[in-house]
């Protein structure tokens, strides 16, 4: 069996902005940095294979504080990082509802139906990040997999190694740090831990 393990990246200095960040390249603030030092305590007993990360700096240095507890290697790639949103990218969520109030109500309400200038739709999303993902699996085959990424490109990750259509993508949600688990078996996927941060307790 593979196991992916999917970790959303700590705290960044947008997160507490609330602007969205997208590709912007928006790094981690002191919180996030202990909080990516909680997660990897928590994953010393799982016996993590490999860790794969966004290239992004919020993820890349959430992976690299996990690689340096648990001891094994990082490798980075474009294709894991954050979906590009275009316009939106810098502008907080109150501009957005201000300024963009009829493609935000989309947004929300039918995320999958959104198209927005020089933005990735959540079906672009899933044909750059998904390839990279079974191509991963393929690679690793009955390893365990750590994949360091960003809160949309998860849920689509998620929702498409269930077998569940893009339109359920506003149906989940991803805290910082959070860990989800799915167990890719010998005739299933299977979800086994959604969006769980019980290692951000002390913190």
């Amino acid at each position: 069996m593979t196991r992916l393990y999917l970790i959303r990246h700590g705290q960044s200095e947008w997160n507490i902005l609330s602007k969205v960040q997208g590709q912007k390249d928006a790094r981690l603030t002191d919180l996030g940095r202990e909080q990516a030092k909680k997660i990897g305590k928590r994953l010393i007993d799982e016996d993590i294979d490999i860790i794969y990360s966004s290239d992004l700096s919020r993820a890349l240095e959430t992976a690299e504080i996990i690689s340096s507890i648990i001891n094994k290697p990082v490798i980075e790639s474009r294709e894991i990082r954050e979906i590009n949103f275009g316009l939106w990218e810098g502008l907080t969520l109150e501009e957005i509802q201000d300024k963009y109030a009829e493609e935000y109500l989309i947004w929300m309400k039918s995320p999958d139906k959104l198209t927005l200038e020089g933005a990735e739709t959540l079906e672009s999303l899933k044909n750059r990040v998904m390839p990279f993902v079974d191509k991963i699996i393929t690679e690793n085959k009955n390893k365990n997999i750590a994949i360091v990424s960003h809160s949309a490109s998860l849920k689509i990750i998620i929702l498409n190694l269930l077998g569940i259509g893009n339109g359920f993508y506003k149906n989940i949600s991803l805290r910082n740090v959070s860990l989800s688990i799915v167990e890719c078996r010998k005739y299933n996927n299977v979800l086994t831990l959604l969006n769980d941060t019980s290692h951000l307790k002390e913190l």
